[in-house]
């Protein structure tokens, strides 16, 4: 993998427009901001959406955004990506990429089951399993999984720790190159609090994930297919997306405290990575104390999100980057909805 970066360490790499005031007989003729936006390349969209987002927003933010064109990865925003920060849920990923990695290895299996009781279950207002109100149960590996990516059930990194003690866990991650992508280790050796990563961390655990780098190809699509459920994180990134949209968008997104973090991949419609994003937010944000508790679309930060989303799929969607070499693909499933029966 390699990056390719002019010179100017801005955020956006691909530098700005220029002003477009074209200078006649006396007359200033300005172009239309649609004009701009069509003339614009897909980095200088992405980068000058993200500029205009995150100062509206607020907060301290931590970004890595990248368009890819083959094996060839361009950042296109890079914002302070190598500080170290609270990972919240995004972390969540990095815990499969542990348990995907023992079961590449034979050690687990997706269909084996973990014991469900009174004690692990962590009743919150997030998941399921504070809600089924019938235990002692047991679930299989792979239902642990999906419930920790989709819902986000916090049950379910108790469930992984389980089969993935903490100490593992993060050897697991040292050994494929995340010093900082790490959960913190309690006295409990099943259980661990989600920990800290960096942007940058993040971005490259994404990339070579598509890039099949990190897990066996059968691995990387269940992990990637679950990421693209349209039943996760639909207030942020993917909230402005179509249906078949959001099937082509990978993303996690973490929050705690004052932290608004998401991470994913954008894919084309041939399962094509066109782009992969690491967003990591906190502090005071736009509202102050009015959106400290608040964790839906209304924030600032998921609203900012939001409209980067939309700019992103429509950029790269817009381009041919990453159409040509890329070796892998992971094409999205047909959006297909039932009504029972």
């Amino acid at each position: 993998m390699r990056f390719a970066m002019s010179r100017r360490k801005a955020i956006g790499v691909g530098g700005t427009l220029a002003s477009g005031a074209l200078l006649g007989t006396g007359v200033v003729a300005a172009r239309s901001r649609a004009e701009a936006t069509a003339a614009a390349s897909p980095a200088d969209r992405i980068a000058r959406t993200y500029r205009r987002v995150t100062k509206a927003a607020g907060g301290t933010w931590s970004s890595m955004i990248s368009i890819a064109d083959g094996d060839t990865v361009r950042p296109v925003v890079l914002d302070q990506p190598d500080r170290v920060v609270e990972a919240y849920s995004v972390n969540k990923i990095a815990v499969a990429v542990a348990v995907l990695d023992k079961i590449d290895r034979g050690v687990l299996s997706l269909d084996q089951r973990v014991d469900v009781t009174e004690d692990i279950v962590i009743r919150d207002t997030d998941g399921i399993f504070g809600l089924d109100g019938a235990y002692p149960s047991s679930v299989t590996l792979g239902h642990a999984l999906a419930t920790l990516l989709t819902v986000s059930d916090n049950t379910a990194v108790r469930l992984c720790g389980l089969v993935c003690p903490a100490a593992e866990l993060n050897e697991i991650l040292r050994a494929k190159g995340f010093e900082h992508t790490q959960v913190v280790p309690v006295e409990n050796p099943n259980r661990f609090f989600l920990g800290k990563t960096t942007p940058r961390e993040t971005h490259t655990l994404l990339r070579k994930l598509v890039t099949g780098e990190l897990l066996s190809a059968k691995s990387s699509q269940y992990l990637l297919t679950v990421l693209r459920s349209l039943t996760s994180f639909t207030d942020g990134f993917r909230l402005y997306l179509t249906s078949p949209e959001r099937l082509r968008v990978a993303t996690k997104a973490g929050w705690f405290a004052d932290g608004r973090n998401e991470a994913g991949v954008v894919f084309g419609q041939d399962g094509t990575p066109l782009a992969t994003y690491a967003l990591f937010a906190s502090g005071q944000f736009t509202g102050g104390e009015a959106v400290d508790d608040d964790f839906s679309t209304n924030h600032p930060a998921v609203r900012a999100r939001a409209q980067l989303g939309r700019t992103v799929m429509d950029a790269v969607a817009d381009s041919a980057v990453g159409a040509r070499s890329a070796r892998l693909r992971f094409p999205a499933p047909a959006y297909r909805p039932s009504n029972g029966g």
